[in-house]
Parts: C-alpha cells; sequence; structure tokens
C-alpha cells in the first residue's frame, strides 16, 4: 500500500473490487509497470457490491460470451484456492419452467457444462429439508459453488505488487478527469484528479461498478448501467446446518419460479429474491462512506418488498427456516448493476485511452480482468467481447433515463423465461422510418433494433397463408411459434415468386471522404477496396488476430469517397473502428449519415420490372451489373441504387434522403401490386431469405472467434495491400481449419409426443445416436442460426463442425429440449442450398 497518490502512472485503474483486482494482475502478468489501482474506500473491503454479494457461481448461461467469461473466472478461482464447490439446483414449479430447464440443458451442452435433469427426489437427497411437493423438477449442475472473491481480490493484488507493477491507494476519491483533442478533435484521457493528488497518466479504467457512470461523465463518456436493489437475508442459526463443514456443504438453490435462491453460509441460510419491484438509483444518490451504516451498497431493508417471497421460501423449506432459535440476523438491499440489455459495458470509449470494465458480477470478475487486459494489450481479447463492447450503444440508448426504463423491465427477468426473440415494450418509438405510418396500415408488427422500428411481417399479407397452403411451414408449439408467424414464410414464398420490397432504414451509413479515405478502408477491410467509383464490395473486416471484426459493405463513390454500410445492431461498433483507423491529421473525415439516409431493398424475380417502370436509366443485367451502384433517378426521386442482395435475389438497395423515402416507399409498392410484389418484413431478410442462401451473419456465425477460412469465406487471391489481421489471415490460408462451417437440414421434426417442433438456435449437435462432438477448439458444436427455408420445405440450421464430420450427407442429430432430432450436413462450404449457381440474382 502506498501512503500517498503517485504524480504520474502509466494506468490508473479506478475500482478494487472484483474487477479492478483482476484487471490489475492480469496487466502484470502481461507486462505492464507503473500500474497505479485506487479506490474511495479501505481495503480489502472497500465497500462496493463485491463485499456484500452472495459469491455463488451458476456456470450455465444462454450467452456464449457470458459463459465463457464464467468458465474462465471459475478457473482462475480454482487455482487461487478460493472455489468451494457445492452444486447446484434450479427448480421448476411449473411445466413451463421445466421446459426453460431442459433448453438450459442444452445450452450446457453446447458449451460443455455438466449438468443434468433430475427428479424432486434426487434433490431431497442432497438437499433433506426441502419440501419435494413445491416443485416437479431439477436441473443439477454439479461444478456450481460459491467463492471468497475479496481474498481472491487480496491475492491478484499482491500478485501485481510482487512483480513490482502495482502501486495501490485505498481511501482516495475521484474529482476529475481531465482529456485533451488532437488534431482530428479526438480527445485522450491525460489526468486523474482525486482529493489526495493529481495522477497524469496514459490509460485510464473505470472499474468501479454502480459508481461507474459517475466517473464516466467527468469525461463526458456514458456508462450507462444503472444502480439497482437486490434483497437478502439471512436466517440461522439453523439446527439442520450447525456443525457442517465448512462455510458451504448443501447444495445452493434457485427456486426459478419465485424469483429467489437459498444458500448455506455455515448455520445461516441466505435467501435472496429478484422477485420484488425494482428499485433503482442514481450513482449520485449512493451514499459516503461516512454515511453509510454498513457500507455505501448495503442499502436499508425494505421488509414490505421481501414478505411475499420470504413467505414462499417458508414453504419450501419450513423446517429449516422455521426452526426453534433460527431468525433473521441480517437483510440488506444491496445494490448491483443493471444495464439496458443486460450484458457488462467493456473496452475503449470514444476517448482514447479512457477504459470501461463495469457492470460485472462475481461470476464473471477474473475472465473480464484477463479479457479487458488483453484487450489493452495486444486490441484483441482470447473471448470475443462483442457483445459487452461500450462502443455498441447509440446516442438514445446513454441516455439514463433509457437504462432505466429497460432495467426496470428487465430486472424481474434475472430468474425469469426469456424468448429468444423476445421484445422489450419500455422506451419505444425511438427511431422511426419515414415509411412508418404506411407500415403501421399495412399491419407491421414491428420488432426493435438499435432503437428503430422495423416491421418483422405484415398483417397485411395473411392471405398469402391460404394461397401457399402448408408451405408455409407451420409451428404448431407455441415456444416455437413465439414471436413468429407463418406470414414470414408466406412472404418469403412471395418474394421467390414475384418480388418484394423491405425497409432497411436501420442500415448504419458511414461516409468516409478525404485524400485518406482509400487507405482507411484498405486497411480497415480484408477484400480489395482499390476499385473503380462504382463498385460494390462485400468485406469481412478483420481484428490483430485475424478473428472476424465485422463483415459489411463498401461503395466506392468518389476517389476520395467510400460509403461504408452496416448493421444497426453492431453499427455503433464499427463507426468506432473505422473512426479509429483515420489518419490523424484531420484531412479525412468520417461522417455517419445514418439519420439523414433510409434505405428500401427490393428484390425478386420481377424487381427489375419494377424499377424499369419507375426510372429511364438502364437497369438491365448488362447495363446495371452485379455489385455495382450509381446515382439513378426512380418516380423522380434521386437515388443511389446500389446492385447487391442478401436475399439471394435480383434485385437493389435504393439509398434516399429521408425526406424523399416515403415517397420512394410508396411508388415501389404502386409499381410493384400488378406483379404481385408485396412489403415484407425483416424476418425473410434476417432469416429466411439469407439462410436459404447459407448467409453467414455477424453475431452468429461470424466473430472474432472464428476465422475465414473456417467459415468457408476464403477468395482464391489475397490483396497485395495491408491489412489488419493479415498476417494471421495468410497462416489461416495454409494450415487446416480446426472446426468447419456447414448447412444442416432437420430430416424430421417430431417430437416423442408427436409435436412438430423447430429449432430456434444455441442447440448442440451431437452424433445420431446422442454422442458429443469437438472440434479442434476444444469446442462442442451447437447452431449458430436456425430458420425456415421455406423455398426448400425444409429448417435449416447453420453449424461449426469439427473437420471429419463436416462431410455432405453426414448423418447427426440436434439436441432441442433434451430431445434428439436427425439432421443431414447439406453443404460444408459457402455453397447455397437454394440456387447454388446464383441465377436468380441475374
Amino acid at each position: 500500500m502506498s501512503s500517498g497518490v503517485p504524480s504520474s502512472a502509466k494506468v490508473v485503474v479506478i475500482g478494487a473490487g472484483i474487477v479492478g483486482n483482476s484487471l490489475v494482475w492480469h496487466l502484470a502478468r502481461l507486462g505492464w509497470r507503473d500500474i497505479v489501482q485506487i479506490d474511495k474506500g479501505p481495503l480489502p473491503n472497500p465497500g462496493g457490491s463485491t463485499g456484500h454479494a452472495s459469491n455463488f457461481i451458476f456456470l450455465t448461461d444462454h450467452s456464449r460470451e457470458i459463459t465463457d467469461l464464467t468458465l474462465d473466472s471459475v478457473e482462475q478461482y480454482e487455482e487461487m484456492g478460493v472455489f468451494t464447490k457445492s452444486g447446484g439446483f434450479e427448480l421448476a414449479r411449473t411445466e413451463e419452467r421445466m421446459e426453460e430447464l431442459r433448453r438450459r440443458m442444452s445450452s450446457a451442452k453446447a458449451w460443455g457444462i455438466t449438468g443434468e435433469l433430475v427428479s424432486p427426489e434426487f434433490v431431497k437427497e442432497k438437499v433433506p429439508f426441502i419440501e419435494t411437493d413445491q416443485f416437479i423438477g431439477a436441473f443439477w449442475q454439479p461444478d456450481v459453488g460459491v467463492v471468497d472473491s475479496l481474498r481472491a481480490g487480496t491475492i491478484m493484488r499482491e500478485r501485481a505488487m510482487e512483480l513490482d507493477a502495482l502501486t495501490v491507494v485505498p481511501n482516495v476519491e475521484v474529482t476529475g478527469l481531465d482529456t485533451e483533442e488532437d488534431a482530428t478533435g479526438r480527445r485522450r484521457i491525460t489526468r486523474v484528479r482525486t482529493d489526495g493528488g493529481d495522477i497524469d497518466a496514459e490509460h485510464v479504467v473505470i472499474a468501479c461498478g454502480v459508481w461507474s457512470p459517475k466517473i464516466g461523465d467527468m469525461a463526458g463518456v456514458s456508462i450507462p448501467l444503472t444502480p439497482a436493489v437486490h434483497q437478502m437475508i439471512s436466517v440461522g442459526p439453523c439446527p439442520q446446518l450447525s456443525g457442517l463443514e465448512g462455510e458451504i456443504s448443501i447444495p445452493i438453490v434457485r427456486d426459478m419460479d419465485t424469483f429467489c435462491y437459498e444458500r448455506q453460509h455455515g448455520a445461516d441460510m441466505e435467501v435472496g429474491s429478484y422477485a420484488h419491484r425494482a428499485i433503482l438509483m442514481e450513482p449520485e444518490d449512493i451514499p459516503s462512506i461516512e454515511q453509510a451504516k454498513l457500507s455505501p451498497t448495503e442499502m436499508p431493508f425494505t421488509e414490505d418488498d421481501f414478505d411475499p417471497q420470504l413467505e414462499q421460501a417458508y414453504e419450501l423449506m419450513p423446517e429449516l427456516l422455521g426452526a426453534e432459535g433460527a431468525e433473521i440476523r441480517y437483510a440488506i438491499n444491496g445494490l448491483l448493476s443493471l444495464t439496458c440489455d443486460g450484458a457488462p459495458i467493456l473496452g475503449e470509449s470514444e476517448v482514447k485511452g479512457l477504459w470501461s470494465a463495469a457492470a460485472v458480477w462475481i461470476k464473471e470478475g477474473p475472465g473480464v480482468g484477463r479479457a479487458v487486459a488483453e484487450w489493452m494489450t495486444d486490441g484483441h481479447s482470447e473471448i470475443d467481447l462483442a457483445h459487452s463492447d461500450i462502443a455498441r450503444f447509440h446516442p438514445h440508448q446513454k441516455r439514463r433515463e433509457h437504462t432505466k426504463l429497460r432495467t426496470t423491465e428487465s430486472f424481474i427477468k434475472t430468474y425469469g423465461i426469456i424468448h429468444p426473440a423476445e421484445q422489450y415494450e419500455s422506451d419505444r418509438d425511438q427511431r422511426l422510418s419515414p415509411m412508418h405510418e404506411s407500415q403501421k396500415k399495412l399491419g407491421a408488427v414491428f420488432f426493435e433494433t438499435a432503437g428503430w422500428e422495423r416491421p418483422f411481417w405484415y398483417e397485411s399479407n395473411a392471405a398469402l397463408l391460404e394461397e401457399y397452403g402448408d408451405r408455409v411451414m407451420p409451428r404448431e408449439h407455441e415456444w416455437d411459434a413465439r414471436w413468429w408467424s407463418p406470414i414470414i414464410n408466406a412472404e418469403h414464398l412471395r418474394m421467390r415468386d414475384a418480388g418484394a420490397v423491405i425497409d432497411l432504414s436501420a442500415f448504419q451509413v458511414l461516409d468516409i471522404v478525404g485524400p485518406g479515405a482509400l487507405d482507411t478502408v484498405q486497411r480497415t477491410c480484408v477484400a480489395q477496396c482499390d476499385v473503380a467509383v462504382g463498385k460494390v464490395i462485400y468485406t469481412p473486416v478483420l481484428d490483430a488476430k485475424g478473428g472476424f471484426r465485422s463483415d459489411l459493405t463498401v461503395m466506392r463513390l468518389g476517389d476520395d469517397h467510400f460509403r461504408v454500410v452496416t448493421g444497426g445492431a453492431h453499427g455503433m461498433a464499427d463507426r468506432a473502428w473505422f473512426t479509429a483507423q483515420l489518419p490523424d491529421d484531420g484531412r479525412t473525415t468520417l461522417t455517419d449519415r445514418t439519420d439523414e439516409i433510409s434505405t428500401i431493398g427490393l428484390w425478386g424475380p420481377r424487381a427489375r420490372d419494377v424499377l424499369s417502370a419507375l426510372t429511364s436509366d438502364d437497369v438491365s443485367h448488362e447495363g446495371f451489373g452485379m455489385l455495382s451502384c450509381r446515382q439513378v433517378t426512380v418516380g423522380g426521386v434521386p437515388v443511389l441504387a446500389s446492385r447487391i442482395s442478401y436475399v439471394g435475389e435480383l434485385g437493389w438497395e435504393l439509398y434516399v434522403s429521408m425526406d424523399d423515402a416515403a415517397a420512394l416507399w410508396q411508388q415501389l409498392l404502386d409499381a410493384g401490386s400488378p406483379h404481385g410484389v408485396v412489403p415484407v418484413g425483416i424476418g425473410v431478410y434476417g432469416t429466411t431469405g439469407r439462410i436459404e442462401k447459407g448467409y453467414r451473419a455477424y453475431g452468429a456465425e461470424l466473430d472474432a472467434e472464428r476465422t475465414i477460412v473456417e467459415a468457408g469465406m476464403q477468395r482464391p487471391k489475397v490483396k497485395a495491400a495491408d491489412f489488419i489481421g493479415k498476417e494471421d489471415y495468410l497462416r489461416q490460408r495454409e494450415e487446416q481449419p480446426l472446426t468447419v462451417l456447414c448447412t444442416l437440414t432437420v430430416d424430421d421434426h417430431t417430437s416423442a409426443s408427436g409435436t412438430r417442433r423447430y429449432m430456434l438456435g444455441g442447440e448442440p449437435i451431437l452424433t445420431r445416436d446422442g454422442g458429443t462432438l469437438t472440434d479442434g477448439h476444444g469446442h462442442h458444436p451447437y447452431v449458430t442460426s436456425a430458420g425456415s427455408a421455406p423455398s426448400l420445405g425444409k429448417h435449416v440450421l447453420l453449424a461449426y463442425l469439427p473437420p471429419e464430420e463436416a462431410v455432405i450427407g453426414n448423418q447427426l442429430a440436434v439436441s432441442y429440449m433434451e430431445e434428439l432430432y436427425p439432421v443431414t450436413v447439406g453443404s460444408v462450404d459457402a455453397t447455397p442450398l437454394l440456387d447454388p449457381a446464383n441465377e436468380r440474382m441475374r
């Protein structure tokens, strides 16, 4: 420990909870020196959430990213000797919850976690004081356990200090963050101001949990999390627990349908609740150390909120919690961090050198510490953190009001049953396309992406259901059909037969202009970008180790003008990535034109007929070839037309000003109607259309842990110009892939009950008789995307398989809700199952 604040540092880590402690150790391990760690509280427990959390760790999450961080954290805790395995149960009181536990079993198998579904009697054998008539089954994970997170933090700090890399200064509060601008107008961090003195620093990491938004605001950086209350009591002493060895020897119980847990702590039983109302706070309103009775994050207990859950806990364990002499010995409203999408907030902010490592729970702490340290050192981490990247937030998502509304809605979902397609209801209608009113009249069912309200299907197309009959592949089971409609498949078939008009306003549109524009896109993109003006380039974007950073489209609109078009969900991260590649002289700029330009897609065999009726420009195949773009006039409206397709049909993306978009939309619908062309939703564009063609999607098939070769997307040649990840990509091309992306079709959907079931994604791929498969990375294959392929009459799955299993015609199985369904490998490269010669696109 230091008695004073150093005047300078290579990096300052703000926070000495589990994340800050993990981070300083991993930075030191990776060779960083001159690290300063500060916290406003005393050590080893400075008063944050780490000090009061129940500290148990369940391993399985439906997110692979969060699961990987959790598994890495447990491995680190075990290495430090601070993790105790107790096993853990998740109980089901209803059949709906049992279905969710079957789904959790699928995730466990996909991520390589040991678990099984068990009977109430099995639970009773390990938790003898539980009442079996209160639940109907459970999910058992023997590797669940608890961690001494304060001891872990001390060990990691001490390890960093033993390397002479770390200075720790407790009881010092941050009062400001200083930044300065460079020639391009970009800011970087220069200084941390504290009540004990100022520290000049090249890098600063905000790792102070619920206080992080307050610290970020000091540099004008939004860290959109909210402190939220989690209630917990400790009942004891319980005679059934007295005399048991150690802190915990009874498995932890999550009573999922009551949103509660019961966790032994010596002779006491802790009961925690996520069932109460959302109790949120502002970071500025958290009491100081001097004001707090216990610690700043342990708020006064509100008994009325907890009473209903306490009653349910007594029903589950009446003899234990109601034992003579047992009483509530400790009760708090403990603060933890919630975000609008449930993911952590990690990575470098828009201020260069200022990093966030916030909204992280105990179970992910060391994994996050290692990953962020790798990211700071190498520009990437071993575990892909794309879903947690601080750059993901759009401006409206950075508002505290948005975070409050979303977390108020999502708090009760902590133990909830969340459908993969489930939509938030709060803070909607933030971004409306010019066609929104027209779409409402057509009965659009809107899903949200990046704040945009996008039609997923149109009720006005319901009449197509009768026209196409069983070809729409109706789904019998409510779970499979939730947040879905057979109208999507009917719209798909109409697009294949005639044509479709699709609102793509959610595209992120970025213009890079200036003398360094070509060098910027060449350095960022894998594909050759030094092409003729008017050419369209589809390209992967890699990180430094050759993993996917994104995949997107680039149009060359002038010698020094390139337009980057990417998906809305990942648009802000792509914007940050391209911005970081701009030259430092300030003469080349990146302008986000997303709010100025709407995009409308027109595809199908009659698309050329529709466009020809509205323009005098040559739109023939010879006059307007594939992967080309140019300015045309459509119905009197100036349009940048790009001949490209994500659905495998002839057509164009039409870029038009927001002011003219509604008029263009209506003209396309009017001109298309005689040809049978209809508006269709994103359900076709994002799922059925692309999956029939085997098109990969970033965030599903493509991520930083996959390579171009493994995804089957390598091209015959590699451009001579240098680009990020090129060295690793060249090496990957010379090596045999460790896994291969394949397209599979489901041979029989019939479940044991006779109901036909349809996979939604995330399910494990097994041998035909249910045996485990493992690829060269040590990963088990799972479904990255699933969806109807109505033109094929098949349900199609995409999955990475071990190379020896990636054989066309190979018969495997997919496990869905703990039943096996036969599947067959249909493609082992990017060759689509539908129209492999791409004739329909001409």
